[in-house]
């Protein structure tokens, strides 16, 4: 980018800015929350996290206007004018302010039809002699919650790649190999015996954070803080209730 370019874009940032603050400060007056709110998530957690969640939130809120935006990288906030966005893992961007929605575990799993035409793996070394499927990137994706002979975590070299868990979890109930993916979107299938975990003994307990995020230099309003700890309160209930979801300690 040119240096004008640089400069058009640190002005039009600012003036959107300004507009989305006017906008809170107009908004702040109202005791609903209302207006548009933009929601960034990746597909995976959409799906199977968000959208189950959106009628009720709309019930409790019918003001608001949902906009939600499925990208599996990492986005730029205000250039997508993205209000608040789910992200999972550790966050690096020191940018935006984070606030923990939850956990979730990382297993390895299979279909029933996959282990029956290729049998079932009983120690590490076995895996080598399996179709493996993971991400293209980042890499530390295809870094599986068991011990390598170096006392790290197994390193996989995927025969099939993708950007998109949910692409994983097709390809795993299709029975086209072995997955290693969060509970948050195979909690029913394991519970459906759609997928089966696999190495269970010498799985580590690795777990996932989950973060709602924002710019720092944004004025938290009420849509966001609504939909925030809307998705707290009902998630945490399931979790107490002993339902199926990523916060179960199991």
């Amino acid at each position: 980018m040119t240096e004008e370019g640089r400069a058009f874009l640190q002005n039009a940032r600012a003036i959107i800015n300004s507009v989305e603050n006017a906008e809170e400060q107009m908004l702040a007056r109202r005791e609903m929350p209302s207006g548009r709110l933009r929601v960034d998530a990746a597909t995976p957690f959409m799906l199977h996290v968000v959208v189950p969640l959106v009628r009720g939130y709309l019930e409790r809120f019918p003001q608001v206007e949902l906009e939600l935006n499925s990208n599996e990288g990492i986005i730029d906030l205000l250039e997508r004018r993205t209000d608040v966005a789910i992200r999972i893992g550790h966050l690096k961007d020191s940018t935006l302010h984070s606030r923990p929605i939850g956990h979730s575990r990382v297993r390895m799993l299979a279909s029933p039809a996959y282990l029956e035409a290729h049998g079932l793996p009983r120690t590490v070394e076995d895996l080598d002699r399996h179709a493996l499927l993971g991400f293209n990137q980042p890499e530390s994706l295809n870094a599986w919650p068991i011990l390598n002979t170096d006392g790290g975590l197994y390193q996989i070299q995927p025969s099939v790649r993708t950007s998109s868990g949910e692409t994983l979890r097709q390809l795993a109930l299709n029975g086209a190999g072995i997955v290693c993916l969060s509970d948050f979107m195979t909690a029913q299938d394991r519970e459906s015996g759609h997928l089966v975990q696999i190495l269970a003994d010498h799985t580590q307990d690795v777990r996932q954070p989950i973060q709602a995020v924002y710019y720092r230099n944004t004025a938290v309003s009420s849509r966001i803080a609504s939909f925030v700890d809307y998705l707290i309160e009902v998630l945490g209930g399931k979790a107490r209730a002993g339902r199926a979801t990523p916060w179960a300690d199991e």
